[in-house]
């Protein structure tokens, strides 16, 4: 009944517009040719009279007849298979451009050409490939190659233009998009034994200012309900005549906060055999003392110092290693200006601890960046600079004044350098194991003595 008596709309639907979209195959100049010179002799055949000319027509029209008997109907398939597990600068790579034909006819030439990253060095990507692919199959083209610099590099996109019929059909361009790479920075050796300045977690493996179970001395008491037994100082109780413990302070794990200076890019990169950029030494740095801190159980965190101000929140573990390293195939230089506002919305209360361990890798080319460390440090904070200019930056030299600028740049730096080492601020090169050693024992010194806010 309800189907029955079912209401119709007053206004009948508008029917769907009909989406043109250009053929797929269209003639080629073969083609067009073959269909010229037929019409053509039989025009003049039929005109003067003469049968030759039609039988020279004959081949033309019989070629192009057989050539186009069975017609594709459908494009090629263009597909790009790249790497997707843990590749590292300098690893191998490889990948394929893969062309599918899913017709009932044979393609008869199929070129193939893609685009790569200049950081990917791929065997005879630069030059384009002829393939001929059969009825219902596919042929593959193999780019094995090195990945020469972090970062998500790019193969692709890659374009086949087909042939088919004899050379009488020609495919339109088909275009892929591009595959992605993850190549991850390879890390430096780096190794740091000193304590950290202030532990503060639960469980670790440095030494903090609080007592409890652990495994360095803070002193002798007298014994209290609660004790172990195994903490008795019995050459202590013996002396005394009552019974002492000796008290131990607690192992803790540490935050360590790496802060990128993300608000430029100085020297030229020439990937993991050549020379190194800032953002290389910054993010292969941070990749090691990443490592290094994560493997002993310590809580990192990340954070980049520019107008993105992009954060990674702390964590332990592999899979907190696994999320810094992906993190840091996104750094690029950000060179946006920045204003009071966006200083407070970068050091915020939730963005720094006040127990953490804050290493900052800055190139301290921008006045900007000496700014940043003064205000962490005023703000007490634990700070370590790590300077990660190459050795011997230097800009383009376009006039005979360019040594002199360079030479003066080079003492104003050292000034500032030494400026913010009589503010408390170590500043260290970056220079792989052990090269903060010296600097996180000033550090853990100066934290032994009670900060003013």
């Amino acid at each position: 009944m309800t189907d029955r008596y079912q209401l119709r709309t007053a206004v009948p639907p508008a029917a769907e517009a009909e989406q043109w979209s250009a053929p797929v195959w269209v003639p080629t100049r073969a083609l067009g040719r073959s269909v010229l010179l037929t019409g053509l002799l039989l025009l003049l055949g039929v005109a003067l009279g003469r049968v030759d000319l039609v039988l020279l027509a004959a081949p033309f029209a019989i070629g192009a007849a057989i050539g186009l008997r069975r017609m594709p109907r459908s494009a090629p398939e263009v597909t790009i298979a790249a790497d997707e597990d843990y590749v590292v600068e300098g690893g191998h790579v490889e990948a394929a451009v893969t062309v599918s034909n899913p017709d009932v006819i044979t393609y008869d030439l199929v070129v193939v050409r893609t685009r790569t990253s200049p950081w990917l060095k791929l065997e005879h990507a630069d030059r384009p490939f002829a393939l001929t692919v059969p009825p219902d199959g596919w042929q593959a083209v193999d780019l094995p190659g090195n990945a020469t610099r972090w970062g998500r590099q790019d193969v692709g996109p890659a374009a086949a233009r087909v042939a088919a019929c004899g050379g009488l059909l020609a495919c339109r361009p088909v275009v892929t998009s591009a595959r992605g790479v993850r190549v991850y920075p390879v890390t430096e050796p780096f190794n740091a034994t000193e304590a950290m300045p202030a532990a503060a977690g639960l469980v670790g493996n440095h030494r903090s200012r609080r007592p409890g179970e652990g495994g360095e001395l803070a002193g002798v008491r007298p014994f209290a309900p609660g004790d172990r037994l195994r903490r008795i100082d019995w050459r202590v109780s013996l002396r005394t005549r009552d019974l002492h413990v000796a008290s131990t302070l607690s192992d803790r794990d540490a935050e360590v906060l790496l802060l990128l200076d993300v608000l430029g890019e100085v020297g030229v990169s020439g990937g993991v055999s050549g020379g190194a950029s800032v953002l290389d030494t910054t993010v292969r740095a941070a990749a090691a003392i990443a490592e290094h801190y994560l493997q002993r159980g310590d809580r990192v965190s990340l954070l980049e110092y520019g107008a993105a101000a992009r954060r990674l929140r702390p964590a332990t573990g592999r899979r907190q290693y696994v999320l810094i390293l992906e993190w840091l195939l996104d750094v690029r230089p950000d060179p946006v200006e920045l204003d009071e506002d966006d200083y407070e919305n970068v050091f915020g209360v939730h963005h720094v601890s006040s127990d953490a361990l804050v290493m900052v890798l800055t190139p301290l080319v921008d006045p900007r960046s000496a700014d940043m460390l003064a205000q962490l440090t005023r703000s007490g904070r634990y700070v370590v600079a790590v300077d990660t200019l190459p050795p011997g930056a230097a800009p383009v030299n376009r006039s005979h004044w360019t040594p002199l600028a360079t030479r003066l740049w080079r003492i104003e730096r050292e000034n500032v350098l030494g400026r913010l080492r009589e503010h408390g601020v170590p500043v260290v090169a970056w220079a792989g194991a052990g090269s903060l050693d010296l600097v996180l024992r000033d550090v853990a010194r100066l934290a032994s003595v009670p900060r003013g806010r």
